[in-house]
């Protein structure tokens, strides 16, 4: 036991003292295993801090108080809770058995335990006056002053409101506004004026517009003067703080839910109660309440992504400790020329891997510490929330930096052996001999790379376990690299035709392949890592906008009221021409049924509606049923078939501006929809409907309008599943042929055609296509003359589908990234090092200086080729995998809901996209960037070695 202590600690003295003699080529080993750590130790620290803690969530909602008292408007209906959700399920659903749903206010000062304290938290919004103009804005009530209220609300500069007419403001407002603190603030449809005192940040929204008023000083008068002028309220709801001497228990919860009110608790949070003692969780119907988290998909991304991480590690510590033995063999060789045996040439190489993998394992926890607090504020600001406490869980980063000591012993292992199997002669003279190439390797690494490639599609295709897939891939990048030295041959064949310093590094690389393989290994692992994050985002960014829907086409605006504004309208029009670059202006109608006085949406006085006659040859059957359950009047296989049928496709947008989907406007309405059919504008000058949808028209090629006046009795009618009784005009139409996007309008006919045929209609506002995308500064001013109207202004803006990614997904791109960067960077530098010995023979036998760069270059871009084709290759792999997981399941939804008859339900669209402009930068730029960096360091001017003193 002695003798081995000993042994191992003269080992370890001989490592330390080797390491530190030879700096340059320590930090680069160094380098190579504290990468792949601080980027883990910096996801884990960045993913644990982003979410803050029960408690940090509970003051953030309740500040110092106990508990959040809320009423869900249902009547004060006694309801069940979960103990940590707010949200108040009825324990008998009467609207299932054909009851009104229950609405109304319940008594929530009944809910207060005896002896409490109670702060009012108000909120509601309002159009409050900017520079600029309007801004819709959330406005708050709550006394932030209130010791109780402290936490809610982070005060940044000044102070909140101690008076009526005092406010405070979210310093995002401050920034869209451009009010500063000290200034008048006014809201739309009130005549008092606030002076702001102070600004503050929600902790959880920083990018919400919000302003703090105390309560009955900001919501109350605006509500009155909204609705004195017309105007919808402010929409207002109020919930109340509570302190109670010994916190507020579960009894307290589950006796306020009987008056109809639902409960935060900070005590029932941080200790909930047991299931046993939770009413919800013992009704009949609670897996119709609970809901099946979404977070499986995320799951699978992470798991998959940090598994390839951390196979990363592995195969980056390889060809570090690879390169550092080889550079050791003259050292190693003394030990044996001295009477060591080749168990203390093994100690001596893993003392190495265990003195580099411990420093390597401090030195990457500590960066990623520091690169995580450096980037806290950008990701804070991209993420739009502080984080909370910086949350260090130190089991955590201990693990990762074990783990990352355990890879460099590991990685150690077969340098020690090769280095013990070396003769004394060979160490001492730097020989390397000549060896043959495995050729049980390669054969083992095809066996894997099938094999892990095969389990990794099981996974996709059969089962749903992300672990599968994981796994898989896994194995598939170990067979690759255990490829890596035959196709590391494979590529030499291409050196014939390349000029001379080219064709040299490739030789070269090929003639060292004990060199290349694990450099070419290390920038694969690494490759692979930023491919897969990069396949599944590109993926998963091209299926969300696929399913967006736009309103209008990209850039277009609408603007539109009803009936009791439409003589608002030429104002409203002129007012979007005025603010935004407007191009092409299509002004619109609705038609009109009934008395001439008659006002559309009034509670009295209603009018009627029209209806568009469907030919009964283009209705679908699965919906013409007469009132009948679509279960019994047809089998699921019909059901089934269904599904393709052109008659039973439902629109994926409904109009709000248009009954119907029928438009009054004319020929400039096409240009805006982008209908580029010449005839279409001639059929609107002639008379005719354009029809968008093929299911309006008659095979006469018309089309039938049917006027209903009397809507009560026309609904008494359609419950029998007959049609409504009423007068059908007949108009002729004219297809737009091919399919196109309607954006929930299905035709449209010109005003002269419907005041011809005995219809009112009167304006409802306009569609205008844009040179530009409208900037806030432009919409805040359009809000403003909007505004001055006084008409309640329906305005939209389609800009289009934006990219929203989580934190997640940031921070492992960033780690992807920041691995492969110098993962390229420190493998190359490696084998460079390696080759010194090829330079100084160049330098000796007289190759100018720019033949030796050039060799240099040439050397570390043939290794980072090498390892981001293959890592491409490899990369793709568990992204496809994922994608054909999240595929299967959205075909499983599918089934089943056209089993049940909703043949609306589209197939699911799961795209796999690989990211080739990704592919062909990485392709061109870790090559070229590691050529140009090993070219710089290469010195320019002559060297001699020295002879190594025996």
């Amino acid at each position: 036991m002695t003798t081995w202590f000993h042994s191992w600690r003269a080992a370890v003295r001989i490592a330390r003292r080797d390491a530190w003699r030879f700096k340059g080529r320590s930090f680069l080993v160094l380098a190579m295993i504290a990468l792949p750590v601080l980027g883990v130790s910096a996801l884990d620290l960045t993913i644990r801090s982003s979410e803050p803690s029960v408690t940090e969530s509970m003051n953030r909602d309740l500040g110092r108080a106990d508990a959040r008292i809320t009423d869900p408007h249902l009547g004060g209906v006694p309801l069940l809770q979960e103990p940590k959700s707010p949200n108040g399920y009825m324990p008998k659903d009467d609207f299932d058995e054909g009851g009104s749903w229950p609405d109304g206010d319940a008594d929530i000062t009944k809910a207060f335990p005896p002896g409490a304290t109670t702060l009012e938290d108000t909120t509601g919004s309002g159009k409050l006056r900017t520079t600029h103009g309007l801004l819709h804005t959330e406005i708050r009530e709550l006394k932030a002053s209130d010791p109780m209220a402290r936490g809610i609300l982070t005060l940044d500069t000044g102070r909140f409101p101690e008076t009526a007419g005092e406010v405070a403001v979210t310093t995002h407002f401050m920034e869209s506004s451009g009010l500063s603190v000290g200034s008048t603030l006014t809201a739309r449809g009130l005549d008092a004026d606030y002076r702001i005192v102070g600004t503050y940040e929600l902790p959880d929204a920083l990018d919400t517009d919000q302003v703090n008023a105390l309560p009955g000083a900001f919501l109350a008068p605006l509500d009155k003067a909204l609705k004195a002028d017309g105007l919808a309220g402010t929409d207002s709801n109020t919930s109340h703080l509570v302190s109670v001497s010994g916190g507020f228990t579960w009894n307290m919860v589950q006796k306020a839910n009987t008056r109809g009110v639902v409960v935060s608790s900070r005590a029932v949070t941080l200790n909930p109660p047991a299931d046993a003692d939770v009413p919800l969780y013992q009704h009949d119907d609670w897996n119709r309440y609970s809901e099946n988290g979404g977070e499986a998909e995320e799951m699978a991304v992470v798991g998959t992504v940090v598994g390839l991480a951390m196979l990363e590690i592995c195969l980056l510590a390889g060809p570090a400790f690879a390169v550092g033995a080889r550079r050791s063999r003259r050292q190693l060789g003394l030990v044996g020329a001295n009477g060591g045996d080749r168990r203390h040439i093994r100690a001596i190489v893993l003392a190495g891997g265990l003195v580099i993998g411990i420093a390597a394992a401090v030195v990457g926890t500590l960066l990623g510490t520091a690169l995580t607090l450096a980037l806290r504020p950008a990701l804070e600001d991209y993420m739009g929330k502080r984080f909370g406490s910086f949350d260090v869980r130190p089991l955590e980063l201990l693990g990762i930096a074990l783990l990352a000591v355990l890879t460099g012993l590991l990685a150690a292992i077969v340098p020690a052996v090769t280095a013990s199997r070396q003769t004394v002669l060979a160490s001492l003279t730097g020989r390397r001999g000549v060896r043959k190439s495995s050729r049980v390797l390669p054969v083992l690494g095809l066996i894997a790379f099938v094999l892990g490639a095969a389990i990794a599609l099981y996974g996709s295709l059969v089962s749903s376990q992300f672990t599968i897939v994981a796994g898989g891939s896994a194995i598939a990048e170990l067979g690759l690299v255990a490829l890596t030295p035959a196709l590391v041959g494979l590529f030499g064949r291409i050196s014939r035709w390349m000029p001379l310093s080219p064709r040299l590094a490739l030789r070269d690389a090929v003639r060292n392949r004990g060199r290349t393989a694990p450099a070419v290994a290390a920038v694969l692992a690494a490759i692979a890592g930023t491919v897969a994050v990069s396949t599944y985002s590109a993926s998963n960014e091209a299926e969300n906008r696929a399913a967006y829907e736009p309103l209008l086409p990209s850039g277009a605006v609408s603007v539109t009221v009803d009936q009791r504004d439409s003589r608002d309208v030429p104002a409203l029009t002129a007012a979007v021409q005025k603010n935004l670059p407007t191009d092409v202006r299509a002004d619109v109608a609705h038609m009109k049924v009934g008395k001439p006085d008659c006002v559309m949406y009034a509670e009295q006085n209603a009018c009627g509606r029209y209806e568009v006659v469907i030919p009964e040859a283009n209705r679908c059957p699965l919906y013409d049923d007469g009132g009948m359950d679509v279960s019994e009047k047809f089998s699921e296989a019909e059901r089934r078939k269904f599904a393709g049928d052109p008659r039973c496709e439902e629109p994926d947008i409904y109009s709000s501006a248009f009954s119907e989907g029928v438009a009054v406007g004319d020929a400039e309405m096409l240009k805006i929809l982008g209908i580029k059919d010449p005839a279409a504008a001639k059929a609107l000058a002639d008379g005719k409907i354009v029809s968008l949808d093929k299911r309006n028209v008659n095979t006469g090629d018309t089309i039938g309008i049917r006027l209903v006046t009397d809507v009560e009795k026309a609904d008494a009618v359609n419950e029998k599943g007959n049609a409504s009784p009423g007068a059908v005009k007949s108009f002729p139409a004219h297809q737009v042929p091919g399919e196109h996007e309607t954006y929930g309008i299905s035709m449209i006919v010109s005003p002269a055609t419907v005041k011809a045929a005995g219809i009112d209609t009167f304006p409802i506002g306009a569609y205008f296509s844009t040179s530009a995308t409208p900037t806030s500064v432009q919409k805040q001013q359009l809000d403003s003359d909007l505004a001055k109207t006084g008409a309640g202004a329906n305005l939209y803006i389609e800009n289009g589908y934006t990219d929203e990614s989580g934190i997640v997904l940031l921070a492992l791109t960033m780690f992807a990234g920041l691995v492969t960067i110098g993962a390229a960077g420190i493998a190359t530098g490696l084998a460079q090092a390696d080759a010194e010995a090829d330079l100084k023979t160049l330098a000796a036998v007289g190759a100018p200086a720019r033949v030796r760069r050039t060799l240099s270059g040439f050397q570390c871009a043939v290794v980072a080729a090498m390892g981001v084709v293959l890592g491409s290759a490899a990369g793709v792999l568990p992204s496809i995998g994922l994608r054909l997981t999240e595929r299967r399941e959205g075909i499983e939804r599918h089934e089943e809901a056209l089993s049940s008859g909703m043949v609306s339900d589209a197939l699911p669209h799961v795209p796999i996209v690989i990211p080739w402009g990704t592919l062909a930068l990485l392709l061109v730029a870790v090559p070229l960037g590691a050529a140009v960096l090993a070219a710089l360091v290469t010195r320019s001017h002559r060297t001699v070695a020295r002879r190594a003193v025996t």
